[in-house]
């Protein structure tokens, strides 16, 4: 079996599963996090940008070779 992990893959890739990531972290934690980020007066751009890293630890990554 073979492990990879975000850094191993190309960028075209890492720039793809980040959009992917952001886009599960504004679908589940949106709200959330806005409310959050006003609340605490920080920006929402960075607190999404820091999620979404966090948010790839839960993928699991399926090749086709």
């Amino acid at each position: 079996m073979i492990y990879l992990n975000f850094t191993d893959l190309n960028e075209e890739a890492q720039e793809r599963v980040l959009a992917n990531s952001k886009e599960d972290v504004k679908k589940k934690y949106g709200r959330e996090l806005m409310n959050y980020a006003l609340k605490h007066h920080i920006e929402i751009d960075q607190m999404l940008d820091e999620e979404e890293m966090r948010n790839l630890y839960s993928y699991t990554y399926v090749f086709n070779i």
